[in-house]
């Protein structure tokens, strides 16, 4: 997520920020800043709850590198093998290869100049610390502004340790988050003060007492807290150290609670980053908190600045403060509750992936897209408990192969096969969830281009899908396989496979989008094989069936096909307006593949219309893309054809070196520009002749002028 002018910064522990005001820490503001100047590496380092996110957002905010600011929030990642997914993931990187991420985490940062601000790093030190020196040491552009409770303790590090604030500056940030509650303090009455010495100038704990005013007076807050501190250091008032204030602070406004809110408070320990009203009320609600009463304790703790709430593109959501959170998941542990507790978050999230699965299919396909999105860090902690657990693997299985369509439509291959390897690694009770785990898994990895895992995955399905007699574990195997021949040229056993595929899928009833994507590829053997009127019969009835049910996903790579017959034909006009409706889909859903399949195709269309210099800069683009999809055109002699055509035709229109050039300008485009680029209005210039008929090797028959798996003239890969 890119960092915004302080709108969606947060402060320590992910406190709300006000990105007009600021209250105190100029001079350390300051001093941040200038440590940004002149390091590649600064670290704010300080206790819980003492603002160190908020500083580092402001300080982010006023940097303004070229390639912009980007956050990680590292605190809701307990998986040490999933910190550089969530840089990835951060940096809205979209990839579809086997490389790790870390691999396309390098690739991708190779001469930008950006800052990366890691948020809440602590608990996963011994990963972060040698991410970041290979960061550093390896992308000269980038710096890194990390936050957390301790330095890296890596070379050249610069070490901006943020202390408490001063009494002045306390006591006028409780004045103002009084004025918040409706309540009017002094900043100089002698409560006030004493007040803020007692939390230590802690904002964290400023903001819990602020929360608690609408109640309490500043010295009936001050006289409770005494007491408790007290308790704790055996009565003497420095027998603790300082920074014991904030858990101080934190048992101090537990106490306040009412039993409900306390319950609360611990049951929402379980989840991992934000969370709606629905799944609050669902896993926190029943034994001694009736569900339809969740929202008025939820309520109460947001008045406490126990919790707070966001405005997200997905609607309003809550989330605890990471130091409350983890103060929550004592208590929860203390009731006895946190296994049932992780169960129920379970269970919530099996069902959201259940019917996000069943919604893909729909009209709601760019909300479901959002949603998982957005709940992924809880989906994480589903699959890792579910993963862990001995009797929850089935269910692992089954939330692994739900989710393909997130793996698979939204540029989450990588991530999708680390579960999914995982799962189908384990043992379950439940042949069909290991079943449809190991057909997507088979589909992730043709789709990162990686052959011989796929038909290993794909084979050991059809096996055990025909001895368990499963019939949609055998047609999706198929499917699949299917699949996998298309990619690798072998068309007559895609034919056959594909057809075999969708007649079992008649069979049993069933009907979603990947059905329908085995009908394109279908389409797409045909059309390779010649028969274009074949291709064009089975597409329309794919777009038809898409566009009666809302789905976009399926209908972008139907389009596709569509336009490959339409230049086939010779009709630009209509190639170009199918490319482009089949682009803006596929780049919504962060679908890399689809995207860089019409860039591709709108080149040669382009240079067809006669204009040889922009589809040579498109052919750059597409090759600038493929690197984070896998092997160009997957190696296929029969996608790699339109591509070769195109280059043929730029190269003889503008000549090797200026063909060669605006190859290279469109190579530097970034993926939004050259979705922007290839999306742009054009002048219409005047068509120049092309080649008639479906474009595949020259075997084939059809004259292509140029041998569609002929090497370039380097002996190597093309430039796209």
């Amino acid at each position: 997520m890119r960092a915004s002018h302080g709108g969606d910064a947060t402060a320590d522990g992910n406190l709300p920020l006000e990105p007009d005001r600021f209250v105190g820490r100029s001079a350390e503001l300051t001093e941040l800043a200038r440590a940004l100047d002149v390091s590649r590496l600064v670290t704010v380092t300080g206790p819980g709850g003492v603002g160190k996110s908020r500083l580092a957002a402001h300080a982010a905010a006023r940097s303004a590198p070229p390639d912009g600011v980007w956050r990680v929030e590292l605190a809701p990642v307990r998986d040490p093998e999933l910190v550089d997914f969530a840089v990835v993931e951060a940096l809205g990187l979209t990839d579809h290869t086997t490389r790790l991420p870390r691999e396309a985490l390098l690739a991708h940062l190779a001469g930008r100049q950006l800052l990366l601000v890691l948020d809440g790093f602590e608990h996963l030190v011994e990963v972060c610390a040698p991410l970041v020196a290979e960061l550093v040491g390896r992308v000269p552009g980038l710096r890194v502004l990390a936050v957390g409770r301790r330095p890296l303790e890596l070379a050249g590090e610069r070490v901006v340790a943020l202390a408490p604030l001063g009494e002045g500056e306390a006591a006028e940030l409780l004045a103002e988050r009084a004025a918040q509650q409706g309540v009017v303090l002094g900043e100089e009455d002698a409560d006030v003060r004493e007040l803020c010495r007692r939390l230590d100038g802690i904002p964290l704990a400023v903001e819990l007492a602020a929360g608690r005013l609408r109640a309490l007076s500043p010295g009936e807050l001050l006289a409770r807290f005494d007491d408790r501190f007290r308790l704790l250091a055996g009565g003497r008032r420095d027998a603790l150290p300082r920074h014991q204030t904030l858990r101080t602070a934190i048992g101090w406004s537990h106490e306040l609670c009412t039993p409900e809110e306390r319950l609360l408070w611990a049951r929402l320990s379980v989840f991992a980053g934000r969370f709606d009203l629905e799944a609050a009320e669902y896993v926190c609600g029943g034994d001694g908190l009736p569900s339809d009463g969740v929202l008025d304790v939820l309520s109460e703790l947001l008045a406490q600045s126990v919790v707070v709430r966001e405005e997200t593109p997905t609607g309003l959501r809550y989330r605890m403060l990471d130091t409350i959170r983890a103060y929550g998941a004592d208590w929860l542990e203390a009731t006895g509750e946190a296994a049932r507790l992780r169960r129920r978050h379970r269970d919530w999230y099996l069902g959201l992936a259940t019917w996000c699965e069943l919604d893909w299919f729909s009209p709601r396909q760019g909300e479901v897209a959002a949603r998982v999105e957005a709940e992924l860090p809880n989906l994480r902690g589903a699959l890792e408990y579910c993963l862990t657990e001995p009797d929850e693997t089935h269910l692992g299985q089954y939330l692994a192969g739900s989710l393909w369509f997130y793996w698979a439509g939204c540029g989450r291959l990588s991530e999708g096969r680390h579960w999914l390897e995982q799962a189908v690694q384990l043992d379950s009770d439940n042949d069909q969830s290991r079943l449809k785990a190991l057909w997507v898994l088979g589909y992730v990895a043709i789709l990162q281009g990686d052959t011989v895992p796929a038909l290993a995955a794909l084979q050991e399905c059809r096996e055990e899908a025909d001895h368990a007699a499963n019939p949609t574990a055998v047609a999706y195997a198929e499917h699949r396989t299917g699949c996998l021949a298309l990619v690798t040229d072998d068309m007559p056993r895609a034919e056959t496979l594909l057809r075999s595929a969708l007649d079992r899928y008649q069979q049993i009833g069933e009907l979603n989008s990947n059905v329908l994507m085995g009908q394109v590829e279908l389409a797409m053997a045909r059309a390779f094989q010649g028969d274009l009127a074949d291709a064009v019969k089975l597409c329309e009835d794919v777009r038809r069936v898409c566009e009666d049910h809302g789905e976009r996903w399926t209908r972008a790579y139907a389009l596709y096909v569509l336009a490959y017959v339409a230049w086939s034909e010779g009709r630009l006009p209509l190639a170009r307006d199918l490319l482009a409706d089949c682009l803006g889909s596929a780049h919504g859903f962060r679908d890399l593949l689809g995207s860089v399949l019409a860039v591709e195709l709108l080149a040669l269309v382009t240079a067809a219309e006669g204009d040889a210099a922009e589809a040579a800069l498109l052919q750059g683009a597409a090759g600038g893309m493929w690197p984070s999809v896998g092997l160009p055109l997957f190696g296929s002699a029969y996608y790699n054809a339109p591509h070769e055509l195109c280059e043929a035709m730029a190269r003889e229109l503008l000549g090797d070196g200026p063909y060669e050039e605006r190859v290279r300008e469109g190579a530097r485009l970034g993926r939004e520009a050259a979705v922007a680029r290839a999306l742009g209005p054009r002048q219409a210039l005047d068509a120049v002749p092309v080649p008639r008929g479906p474009a595949r090797p020259a075997p084939v028959g059809v004259d292509m002028r140029k041998p569609a798996a002929s090497p370039t003239r380097k002996g190597g890969e093309t430039a796209g």
